[in-house]
């Protein structure tokens, strides 16, 4: 009987979450073709067609679903197994800063391996906006930070890459022979700039009709129906829909989730967490 190979499983697990073979080798550090060879191995392995055509994308065909619920399944019993080993011991504090868009969904599995792996540590989260947070964390008041800022001051690596969206409540009427009203969030604010510069370019009219200072009020006046804002696929919930191209809107450049802490931090569970969720990306 074939072995699964989980170096495969891991290249796998990436493609899909990053949404396609460049994001998954910049992810793992790996060149496009390296991902493609891994892709290919691995349906010699199975015998059966993992990814599908349509359109421009590639998408998982059912085996390629049904293979994702099991890697994942292995790779986090691989991961339990060798972390409980080495982190079991691992206790104190950790203070982990995030911005409200990913805190119901990148947020959670991190949390959650940290726990498993790392029983007797007691996690404090700040959800807050990205760049108070890296401020936060230049001043020693977090230990790390998920968000999609660099900074080169920083050690960090990426999460996940996901495409940012026009969206708008589910009965919003788009008109697009108006300026079209935008939901935005007060500087400073990747989304709003990228908004803001692909408007700019498309020569599409635009008009402020809400403005926030955090994601809370986002959501609210997105469901309100009172406009369109531009956020990542995170905050797209089932009240909501995506405009698009087909609309008349442009596209706008993906954003990347980093988990960054400080070089010299002086908390050495700080660097052990960091250590221990680096190797759960396989990276």
């Amino acid at each position: 009987m074939t072995t699964l190979d989980l170096e495969l499983l891991r290249t796998f697990i990436a493609v899909v979450d990053h949404h396609s073979f460049a994001g998954a080798g910049t992810h793992l550090a790996r060149t496009q073709s390296s991902v493609t060879q891994h892709m290919q191995r691995l349906e010699q392995q199975v015998g059966v067609s993992l990814f599908e055509k349509r359109g421009r994308q590639k998408q998982l065909t059912e085996p390629g679903l049904q293979l994702l619920r099991h890697a994942r399944q292995m790779l986090s019993l691989n991961d339990d197994a060798l972390n409980s080993l080495r982190e079991s011991s691992l206790s104190g504090v950790l203070r982990i800063g995030s911005p409200h868009d990913i805190a119901d969904t990148i947020l959670p599995p991190i949390l959650s391996h940290i726990a498993r792996s790392a029983p007797r540590l007691r996690l404090e989260i700040d959800v807050g906006r990205s760049p108070f947070l890296m401020d936060d964390l230049h001043r020693g008041k977090v230990d790390m930070v998920i968000s999609t800022r660099s900074d080169p001051n920083l050690e960090g690596f990426a999460l996940r890459t996901s495409p940012v969206w026009w969206i708008c409540s589910a009965q919003y009427i788009h008109q697009p022979s108006e300026p079209l009203p935008l939901i935005l969030v007060d500087e400073p604010s990747i989304y709003r700039r990228y908004a803001l510069e692909a408007l700019e370019r498309a020569n599409i009219p635009w008009r402020q009709a809400y403005l926030a200072s955090n994601l809370i009020g986002i959501k609210a006046a997105t469901r309100a129906g009172l406009g369109v804002t531009p956020r990542s696929m995170e905050m797209l919930g089932p009240d909501m829909r995506v405009l698009g191209e087909t609309d008349g809107l442009p596209r706008m450049p993906e954003v990347t989730y980093y988990l960054w802490i400080r070089p010299n931090t002086a908390n050495p569970i700080a660097r052990k967490a960091y250590d221990l969720i680096r190797g759960s990306q396989g990276l």
